[in-house]
């Protein structure tokens, strides 16, 4: 099936309640203009720098989000036109992105990373971590970024029992924080692999590549 023949068979499958980000990472600019041409306007990148790269050369109307683990020393050189950040998981990260926000004078929007997986290697925070951010007095005096709600990646698993109830998990904090948080719209939640899982248990936001683009290599 052809980049467009994917999209459009994951949007069938998708309510008005549900965005799709198009995980474009390692992919050529060609493919993403298929996307593009077909309709998709959200992309996802894991790098930066190669993020920066292709906003270059792209279509201006593009929403790019930096799905991949922050680098704080970087964030400067997406700045300026950064829709979405997933995946922040430190008050230090929150300052940082504030600061180089200011001089572009945009509010940058983020979301918090919620650790709901079993593995090591995945980042995130608990659910008194995520609170003391959110009613820190470093946080509130921050102009220029905004936490609009959370995210979070599932355990690498066959067991789609546990990953229901990882996204169960990771939902119910959702709606903690939402109950005095307003401003909380996007639960970041499911990749190819469980993404149907994750709508069911309320994702707002699907993170999808490979079903999309196909296998990295």
């Amino acid at each position: 099936m052809t980049i467009a023949e994917n999209l459009q068979k994951i949007n069938t499958t998708l309510s008005k309640s549900v965005t799709l980000v198009a995980v474009s990472k390692t992919k050529p600019i060609t493919a993403i203009k298929e996307a593009y041409d077909a309709g998709q306007k959200i992309f996802g990148e894991n790098k930066i720098q190669e993020m920066a790269e292709k906003f270059g050369v792209l279509p201006k109307d593009i929403q790019w989000h930096m799905i991949g683990h922050l680098q704080r020393n970087k964030i400067k050189y997406m700045a300026h036109f950064v829709s979405l950040i997933h995946g922040v998981d430190s008050l230090k990260t929150l300052k940082e992105i504030d600061k180089q926000a200011k001089k572009h004078n945009r509010i940058i929007e983020c979301l918090l990373q919620v650790k709901i997986a079993t593995e090591d290697t995945k980042f995130g925070l608990d659910s008194l971590e995520i609170n003391s951010i959110l009613v820190s007095e470093e946080y509130k005096e921050f102009e220029n970024v905004s936490i609009v709600g959370l995210m979070g990646m599932s355990t690498f698993t066959d067991d789609k029992i546990q990953i229901r109830n990882e996204f169960k998990s990771l939902k119910t904090i959702f709606d903690f924080q939402k109950n005095t948080h307003p401003n909380f719209k996007l639960l970041s939640m499911g990749m190819s692999g469980d993404y149907t899982i994750a709508i069911e248990e309320g994702s707002t936001m699907i993170r999808v590549g490979s079903s999309i683009f196909g296998s990295r290599q």
